[in-house]
């Protein structure tokens, strides 16, 4: 790559080699190599997310049981409703870790609901029997309810909250953030980003990345800035400057 244009320190994710190719590819071999998404890092957060998402309903039976008790605890099914929202959020997070790497297509419209709000499901599943069964509940008095009913109501709340994907990654947004990357760079999907940052930059030099709060920049792929940092969108000046040169 030559001399750094930067002071900081650089991680980089992706080798120059993976950025050359031959410009009388066809465009569909183009596509291919401007979306080089992790299939099996996805896999590995996908089947650590189900295995949280398991622990917690068990939690949610654990905590229904406890209701079926003629002399229940009110505190246990507490415990057991905090457990289960630790373990849906977590699992909700791994979820959409893994939906960074590997996206679904926009085209498969049930697929790509499912896949990306799978989490909100979880969540649903995971506590409205429960809040229900509360509220049937013979044996827990008017303030026991109020009591138990609220802290499910609101575990609900925020599982749901975590488990939406306000914005769902596609196949199709990578390809088309990546071609606009590569529209700017002669053909190069290269970025640039930092631990803090919210969006990725064309150059290493670009002042925004590099101020006195930055230690590291990272340097890798459209692809590899979404799934690694989950970046949104890409550096206005450094797209400015880009269509100057």
């Amino acid at each position: 790559m030559g001399k750094r244009k930067t002071s900081k320190k650089v991680t980089s994710y992706v080798s120059d080699v993976n950025q050359e190719f031959d410009s009388k590819n066809s465009i569909q071999e183009n596509k291919q190599i401007s979306l080089p998404l992790n299939k099996s890092k996805a896999t590995k957060f996908r089947i650590f997310s189900i295995l949280f998402w398991i622990i917690a309903i068990g939690f949610e039976v654990l905590a229904i049981l406890e209701l079926r008790k003629e002399s229940l605890s009110i505190n246990w099914i507490i415990a057991f409703i905090v457990l289960d929202l630790l373990f849906v959020v977590i699992g909700s997070i791994l979820w959409k870790k893994a939906n960074r790497f590997d996206p679904a297509s926009e085209k498969q419209k049930i697929k790509f609901f499912l896949q990306n709000q799978l989490g909100l499901i979880v969540s649903i599943i995971a506590f409205l029997p429960l809040v229900i069964l509360v509220f049937k509940n013979d044996k827990l008095s008017k303030k026991q309810k109020g009591i138990v009913g609220t802290i499910a109501i609101i575990a609900l709340l925020i599982a749901g909250i975590t488990g939406v994907d306000f914005d769902p990654p596609s196949k199709e947004k990578h390809l088309e953030e990546t071609e606009k990357v590569k529209s700017l760079t002669n053909g190069r999907d290269y970025v640039y980003w930092t631990k803090s940052g919210t969006s990725y930059h064309l150059f290493e030099e670009c002042s925004y990345i590099n101020t006195s709060r930055t230690d590291e920049i990272f340097e890798g792929t459209v692809a590899q800035s979404k799934a690694i940092k989950n970046i949104t969108d890409l550096c206005d000046r450094c797209e400015a400057n880009a269509n100057r040169k």
